[in-house]
């Protein structure tokens, strides 16, 4: 069963986002209104040091007003490279350069709102560079050992799904062999 999007019209737009609203036809004739919204990629990175310790965030989420680990994430600009964005987020929010990224994951956290596209990065090498510069976007920068991201989880500490699932595919690349 697939729908067919016959038109889309912007409602709102500003420079992270825009709210549209879709005519859909679905598959027996009929049609429905859909409200999307359309974003910016967004660039996601961490550092997993020696001891496979990952760089977390500990954060507030003002909007679900709660508190959860998180990695540097933020909005890819225009014209700029994903990879150098996650860099860039990683440094800014963290105070760490990550050494060359590899791909983890590309993900859609909510498909059937938003088309946003995570795309999530991770080194094995940092080098602490200073204060972050974006300090006001967590309470605290931690290295927390991977083996606990598991129970982390389950006890609802890293509510984003789209974090979630980026750190049980490390736990798993990085300690799957038994580290």
């Amino acid at each position: 069963m697939q729908w067919t999007k016959q038109n889309e019209q912007t409602v709102y737009a500003n420079r992270w986002f825009s709210v549209n609203l879709a005519d859909v036809e679905l598959p027996d004739g009929s049609h429905l209104d859909h409200f999307l919204i359309r974003l910016r990629p967004v660039a996601v990175a961490t550092v997993v040091n020696e001891a496979n310790e990952v760089l977390l965030l500990w954060r507030h989420r003002f909007i679900t007003d709660s508190w959860g680990w998180e990695l540097a994430a933020g909005v890819v600009e225009d014209g700029e490279d994903i990879v150098a964005a996650a860099a860039r987020e990683l440094e800014e929010e963290t105070g760490w350069r990550p050494g060359p990224l590899h791909h983890l994951m590309s993900v859609e956290p909510s498909n059937g709102l938003t088309d946003a596209r995570h795309h999530v990065y991770w080194s094995d090498q940092g080098e602490y560079t200073g204060h972050p510069v974006d300090d006001f976007e967590s309470d605290r920068r931690e290295w927390v050992p991977l083996k606990l991201v598991p129970d982390m989880i389950a006890r609802g500490e890293v509510p984003a799904a789209n974090m979630a699932a980026a750190l049980l595919l490390l736990h798993h690349l990085r300690l799957a062999d038994g580290q």
